[in-house]
């Protein structure tokens, strides 16, 4: 399946690159007029994200041009990066060599692979359950004891995060629903503009209106009035664009509410990790946005709350 055979995506994407269009614009205005031309720290950042954001759109267009094949490759890449920023800002140790290896040239790739051949019944358990029990061991024999729990549970952690949550993402084209043959694509899209449409809208509004703020502790920039507009608002989007998906126009907003907030908590619970060890960002991957994980925190929660609700309410 292509974008050619699916008149609704080339039209959702149309609506996303006039959209980057009119950003752009506003952006190259606001440097002419208000920065006339000199270095502005929110300008700039705005211009960056907006470029950012054209790179990941045209990206995942390409992927979803060639279908589930380029889908399942897109995002196995994706879970490398985000896996290899989390393990660069954790504690190892020589002695997890070996876990590491079975972590990134086993389980990554055999989890995409298994999605790929959709074996629901296989990937559905082979971290939370096999890889949970391999990875202590293959670390417990190397006998370094030094931190071994909080070592073991990070690097279990970061499986789970960056590998098991984000193929939830291409683990979509895998559901079967009466009436809605061939429109798998359809369903990551939605998700994928109203998950991150939620991390756009609550900046917006944030910047707009925000003064109380929600978890000065964990997210300075993220305030009250920032959450409710960003989440109302993209609950509306999702409700709106119900004709990508087998939703009825209150299924989508009740399903983007859920998605939108569980981004929100995934944002703050990633925000906790980064606090802890003393980074601002993941990394530097995205210009404007910082590392992969910093792009798709959100996502990493919402995906395998969406694909299950699918999965047991409309696949049969």
């Amino acid at each position: 399946m292509t974008p050619r055979t699916h008149p609704e995506l080339l039209t959702l994407f149309a609506g996303v690159f006039g959209v980057l269009v009119l950003a752009s614009a506003t952006g190259w205005l606001l440097r002419l007029k208000v920065a006339r031309g000199q270095p502005h720290a929110t300008i700039d950042n705005l211009i960056a994200r907006v470029n950012a954001w054209w790179v990941m759109v045209v990206v995942l267009g390409l992927a979803f041009a060639f279908g589930k094949a380029g889908v399942v490759v897109l995002f196995g890449f994706v879970s490398f990066m985000a896996l290899r920023e989390f393990v660069s800002l954790s504690y190892t140790r020589r002695g997890d060599h070996w876990a590491l290896a079975m972590v990134f040239f086993f389980f990554l790739p055999a989890q995409y692979i298994l999605v790929g051949i959709e074996w629901y019944g296989l990937y559905s358990i082979l971290i939370p359950v096999y890889a949970f029990l391999t990875l202590p061991i293959f670390a417990a024999l190397s006998a370094d004891l030094t931190r071994f729990f909080e070592r073991t549970s990070k690097l279990q952690f970061a499986l789970m995060v960056c590998v098991y949550c984000i193929s939830h993402v291409p683990a979509l084209m895998t559901l079967r629903i009466p009436g809605f043959e061939g429109g798998d694509i359809l369903l990551i899209a939605w998700l994928v503009l109203v998950v991150q449409g939620s991390d756009v809208l609550q900046y917006v509004w944030g910047k707009l209106a925000g003064s109380r703020k929600i978890a000065p502790d964990l997210s300075p920039s993220k305030t009250v009035e920032g959450f409710v507009g960003g989440v109302a608002s993209a609950t509306a989007v999702g409700a709106l664009l119900y004709w990508l998906t087998p939703f009825a126009p209150w299924q989508a907003a009740l399903i983007a509410l859920v998605v939108c907030l569980m981004g929100f908590f995934g944002g703050l619970v990633m925000s906790a990790m980064k606090r802890d060890r003393g980074v601002k960002d993941w990394g530097t991957l995205i210009e404007g946005h910082g590392g992969m994980l910093d792009r798709l925190d959100s996502v990493i929660f919402a995906a395998p709350v969406y694909f299950h609700i699918i999965r047991y309410w409309w696949e049969p």
